[in-house]
């Protein structure tokens, strides 16, 4: 071996001793991430981020702590409820070390120390639940893990920010009945939606016919009235006319033969009555016939009616709003009823009996009983266009 070859292998021999010594002591801790120093098997101190320098062969790295949130997911857990059902729950959680020295000295793996916490503890909540409780209490079953999650990993160095479930899947006959109790309770929230449509929808057709029939009922009453009232203006002009005109025997026999045929028409009518008033009237036709040519006299001047003044008498009657007319015709009624009822009263009443005077004649013993004297008849009402009508001819 040459001389110049030993002495090259003991200079790269130091210089691989010298960077070795060099890695071994001066050590760069990145951000949010500690190192666990220990100096001859015991725990020297805790590296923060940044250069350090360590004494080489003397200093060791015991761990390299992740100092960032963690984020772990536990695969699904068989979990018995309160009612005797078997639920898989699945678990999230959050966890964030402050301590890097307890979480490597306190616990030898603290993933699977709060794994093991955490379905020991959710065994606990989800047992003293039954299953409505379970799927509809998941905030309450998060904070009450949480809790004991975060007072139990304390002395670990570790904190337990959030406990979430992240599904709860109960037995599949437990699911199928589910849905057909979602199922029912949605039909019957339809059937009673579509029944209370149905309820309105009748409540405002009934409305609406209410109404109708309201309106169709003033129509109508005040078409009677306009009806009445025409026909009452209509007998008054002729009356008034017939009286202006002061007609004469002949006129009135006329137009007694003039009703006749009118009286007679019809297939019903099986009898007919003929007006004491016709006889005379008859009389007056004969007299006619038997006096000149023209079969009437010539009548002086009260008999003769001026046409001016018929048409004039047409054209004073005006026509009166049917509001105003179906208020005074209720006003009427209800007057008419009030005096039928004050005049019917006496009639109700027991009239003390007539005391004979001293020059009446006893009656007979077989006389028939003498009815008592009917009441007076009410007064007419006003007319509608504010004349009062004459009275009533007397029977005969």
């Amino acid at each position: 071996m040459p001389d110049g070859i030993v002495p090259l292998i003991v200079l790269l021999l130091l210089a691989g001793f010298v960077i070795v010594v060099l890695m071994r002591t001066v050590r760069i801790v990145p951000q949010q991430t500690a190192l666990i120093i220990e100096r001859l098997g015991r725990y020297s101190r805790t590296l923060e981020p940044g250069l350090h320098l360590l004494v080489p062969f003397v200093d060791i790295v015991r761990a390299n702590i992740d100092l960032r949130e963690q984020v772990v997911s536990f695969p699904p857990q068989p979990v018995i409820t309160s009612d005797n059902l078997v639920v898989s729950i699945d678990t999230v959680i959050y966890y964030q070390v402050i301590d890097p020295k307890s979480a490597v000295y306190e616990i030898a793996n603290f993933i699977q120390g709060i794994e093991q916490l955490t379905v020991t503890t959710l065994r606990n909540v989800i047992g003293s639940l039954d299953l409505e409780q379970t799927l509809t209490s998941r905030d309450q079953i998060n904070g009450q893990l949480r809790g004991v999650l975060d007072e139990a990993t304390g002395k670990w160095g570790i904190r337990v920010n959030r406990v979430e479930l992240k599904a709860i899947d109960p037995p599949q006959s437990i699911q199928e009945s589910m849905e057909k109790q979602m199922k029912a309770e949605r039909e019957r929230r339809a059937i009673i939606l579509n029944a209370e449509g149905t309820k309105a929808s009748q409540i405002l057709t009934a409305e609406g016919e209410k109404q109708s029939q309201i309106l169709r009922a003033e129509g109508s009453a005040q078409a009677r009235i306009l009806e009445a009232q025409g026909q009452a203006r209509a007998i008054q002009q002729v009356f008034d006319a017939i009286h202006r005109g002061k007609p004469t025997q002949k006129l009135l026999a006329y137009q007694y033969l003039q009703v006749l045929p009118q009286i007679a028409r019809g297939d019903s009518n099986k009898m007919w009555i003929v007006p004491s008033e016709l006889t005379d009237a008859l009389k007056g036709i004969g007299g006619m016939l038997g006096r000149g040519q023209g079969g009437f006299d010539d009548g002086g001047e009260d008999d003769w009616v001026d046409p001016g003044e018929m048409a004039e008498a047409f054209e004073e009657t005006t026509l009166e709003d049917p509001a105003e007319a179906l208020a005074r015709a209720r006003g009427q009624a209800g007057l008419a009823s009030r005096e039928a009822e004050e005049h019917a009263a006496p009639a109700s009443r027991v009239q003390p009996p007539i005391e004979p005077g001293p020059d009446a004649v006893p009656p007979r013993p077989d006389a028939p009983p003498v009815a008592p004297p009917a009441p007076p008849a009410p007064p007419a009402p006003p007319a509608p266009g504010g004349e009062e009508q004459p009275p009533p001819p007397p029977p005969r």
